[in-house]
């Protein structure tokens, strides 16, 4: 339950869109000020094997520079001849569908736009800082038969806020078994039994690594319970190792119990605090997208590379413990993605290879696998957050006004 730290950690105002089944990134740019728009140079050495059309976006004239429609793979430079920042989105004007966007576009400056365009109706929208939205002229599309980019009806922040609520009650009805399986740790530590300990240590953590899709609303106590050595300068005898994984090294590398008691005592009561600041906590509607995503990037980046592993040899378990949080909030978002998303079955074919590859490997620690079976597991984990990634762009609020 850890954030990613990579450039595939949180997305903010990063979208990527699905273009000819792959993913091109548009990187928003803040700030104002700045050069004289450029002419497409920049675009045309990203791609410069794809037509490019130069796109005006301002209050006076949104969508400007479009005169020579064509279907196909191609390149829009928007262009921000206005006086203050811009969003853009090309858009079927008649379902409000969006095909692409550029967000955050300071004055004087352009950033490329990437779509495949079928035949069709079109037009820009552009929601200059404060203003509200401009729709440009409706483009008409006229040739081509070929697929164009899936267009994709935005989601308000009200869609999300019902499928929120309900993960939020979710995480409060599995609260209760986290504290028992805790409760039932720290007995065994206090006994000063290792074995009973060690066979009550993995059911409580999967309990809490069930949760992913919630720690952006854990605050502190995310660290406090499942930290790891990562930033610590004592490593390991740094006195801010505790929680789950300061037990996991004390019980799997004969630590003598009396250490172990206050550090289960006090993880005790950092869950017991957890339920009860449940109840008045308000998790952010825009998270729950983006975690369907990072939580499987959190399992390939932590528990995949056995950078979470303190003794246990848990890794593959906790894996399976993050593949069910995800699904759970997959299982949530479903209505909102079901009309938007023509690979959700991908994504669940992906989900199914992901979970079965993994009970095919068993309770083993990731020491005891083939350079085959790894390679195998990083395959399929690898396809499935390939699969995600656009839950967290469909999920991803934009303006309509």
């Amino acid at each position: 339950m850890r954030r990613p730290t990579g450039p595939t950690g949180p997305l903010g105002s990063i979208r990527p869109w699905l273009i000819a089944g792959t993913v091109v990134v548009l990187a928003a740019v803040g700030g104002c000020g700045g050069p004289a728009p450029r002419k497409g140079a920049s675009a045309a050495g990203d791609y410069p094997d794809l037509p490019h059309t130069t796109v005006q976006v301002s209050p006076g004239g949104c969508g400007t520079g479009w005169t020579e429609p064509k279907a196909g793979l191609q390149v829009f430079e928007v262009s921000n001849t206005g006086s203050q920042p811009e969003e853009a989105y090309l858009k079927n004007p008649a379902t409000g569908a969006v095909l692409g966007d550029v967000e955050g576009l300071a004055p004087g400056t352009s950033r490329p736009m990437v779509v495949r365009l079928s035949a069709g109706k079109y037009a820009f929208s552009c929601l200059p800082q404060d203003i509200d939205t401009i729709t440009g002229p409706t483009v008409v599309v006229t040739d081509g038969s070929a697929a164009g980019t899936p267009a994709v009806v935005p989601v308000t922040q009200q869609d999300l806020i019902p499928p929120t609520l309900a993960y939020q009650k979710w995480v409060a009805a599995q609260l209760p078994a986290l504290v028992t399986a805790v409760q039932s740790l720290q007995s065994a530590v206090d006994g000063g039994d290792t074995a009973a300990a060690r066979k009550a240590w993995l059911p409580a953590h999967l309990d809490y690594e069930r949760l992913g899709a919630a720690y952006g609303t854990f605050g502190d106590l995310d660290g406090s319970i499942n930290g790891t050595t990562k930033g610590l300068p004592g490593g390991l005898a740094d006195p801010g190792f505790v929680g789950f994984h300061r037990l996991e090294y004390g019980l799997w590398h004969g630590r003598p119990a009396a250490s172990l008691r206050p550090v289960a005592a006090q993880l005790t009561k950092d869950v017991e605090k957890l339920r009860s600041d449940w109840a008045k906590a308000q998790m952010d509607p825009l998270a729950l997208g983006l975690r369907a995503h990072e939580i499987v990037e959190n399992t390939i980046q932590f528990e995949l590379t056995a950078r979470t592993d303190y003794g246990s040899g848990s890794n593959l378990a906790t894996a399976q413990a993050n593949l069910q949080g995800t699904a759970e909030s997959l299982a949530l978002l479903r209505p909102l993605l079901v009309t938007r998303m023509p690979s959700l079955p991908a994504i669940d074919a992906a989900m199914k290879a992901a979970s079965a590859e993994l009970t095919a490997l068993g309770p083993v620690p990731l020491s005891g696998l083939s350079v085959t079976d790894r390679e195998q597991v990083n395959a399929v984990f690898g396809e499935l957050v390939t699969e995600l990634a656009p839950v967290a762009a469909v999920c991803d609020v934009r303006r309509t006004s």
